[in-house]
C-alpha cells in the first residue's frame, strides 16, 4: 500500500451523502427503478458526485479547472485528463451518512512521451463514514502540453475485446454531459464547451467524463453479477466524444472477479477495468 510523504499537504472536505444528489444522478443516468434512499448503501463510485470543492471563479484556470500550484504542483502543462484509478471498498457508506474525504498527493513524475512532455500525478482519497474508513481511492491524473494543431493525428485505439457476456449500449448527448458536470461541480470545459474541446484541446467533440464511464462499468459489474464490489480499478485508453454510441461491456473472470471495458465508436477500446467481488 502506497502512503503519502509525511509533509504532503492534505485537502479535507466534509459532506453528507445527499439523497437529492444521489436521486439526481440516478435520473441523469436514466436508470430503472427507485433511486437509493436514506439508509440504503451507496453504490460503488457514486461518491464521485459528493465532496465538491466550490472554488471562486478567480481561482480557476482557462480550462475551467482550479489553477495549479496549490494542492497539485504547477508543471506548466495546461491540458488535464483523468487517466484512471484504483478503489477499495472497506466499510459501508449509506445515503444520508456524514462523511469526510481526506486527499493527499501520493506521487508526481515528469516524462517525455510521443505527444510531448507529460506530468503524472497520483492523488489518494480516503473517505471516512460512521463505520470508519469506507473507501480508499487512488486517482491518476495526467497533464499535457498545449494542443498543437499541426501535430500528427491521434493514433487509433486498439480494438476492444469481443467476448462480452454483459453489455449495455449507451449514447452521450450534451445534456447528459452537462448534468454530470453540474452534479460533480466539474468546470472542465472539454465536457460542455465545444469550441474549447475542439480548437483548444484538440478533441473531436465534447468529451465523456472518465469517471462517468468508470461508474457505468462498476454499475454493470454489480448489476450483472448480483454481488457487491470489494475493489475496482480502471484505466482510460482513448476518449469518447458526444454524439457517438458506445457500449459498456463485461465478462466474469473466475468466481470473484470480472473484466470490464468500454467499446468506443468503431470498436476501439476506450477504457478497461477490473472488479473484485466481496
Amino acid at each position: 500500500m502506497t502512503t503519502p510523504p509525511k509533509d504532503a499537504p492534505a485537502l479535507v472536505l466534509h459532506d453528507r451523502i445527499d439523497p437529492w444528489q444521489i436521486g439526481a444522478l440516478h435520473a441523469t443516468l436514466d436508470l430503472p427503478g427507485a433511486a437509493p434512499g436514506v439508509g440504503d448503501p451507496l453504490p460503488p463510485l457514486w461518491h464521485f458526485v459528493q465532496f465538491r470543492e466550490a472554488r471562486p471563479r478567480s481561482d480557476l484556470g482557462g480550462d475551467g479547472h482550479p489553477k495549479l500550484g496549490g494542492f497539485i504542483p504547477d508543471f506548466g502543462l495546461p491540458r488535464r485528463m483523468w487517466a484512471g484509478g484504483r478503489l477499495t471498498f472497506l466499510a459501508p457508506l449509506l445515503v444520508g451518512d456524514a462523511a469526510t474525504r481526506r486527499s493527499t498527493v501520493l506521487k508526481t513524475a515528469l516524462k517525455d512521451g510521443r505527444s510531448g512532455r507529460l506530468a503524472f500525478v497520483t492523488v489518494l482519497h480516503e473517505i471516512t463514514g460512521p463505520a470508519g474508513l469506507a473507501i480508499r481511492e487512488e486517482q491518476d491524473i495526467v497533464y499535457r502540453e498545449a494542443h498543437d494543431p499541426d501535430a500528427p493525428a491521434r493514433a487509433a485505439p486498439p480494438p476492444a475485446p469481443q467476448d462480452a457476456a454483459w453489455m449495455a449500449e449507451r449514447a452521450a448527448d450534451p445534456t447528459l454531459l452537462f448534468r454530470y458536470s453540474a452534479l460533480t461541480f466539474n468546470g472542465h470545459r472539454i465536457h460542455y464547451d465545444l469550441d474549447h474541446a475542439r480548437h483548444t484541446e484538440g478533441y473531436d467533440g465534447l468529451v465523456v467524463h472518465g469517471p462517468l464511464l468508470a461508474q457505468c462499468m462498476a454499475d454493470l459489474a454489480r448489476t450483472c453479477a448480483g454481488r457487491p464490489l470489494a475493489a475496482f480499478s480502471f484505466r482510460a485508453v482513448s476518449p469518447v466524444t458526444h454524439g457517438a454510441g458506445f457500449a459498456i461491456c463485461g465478462m466474469p473472470d473466475g468466481t470473484d472477479a470480472a473484466r470490464l471495458w468500454v467499446r468506443g465508436p468503431g470498436g476501439g477500446l476506450a477504457m478497461e477495468g477490473t472488479a473484485q467481488f466481496a
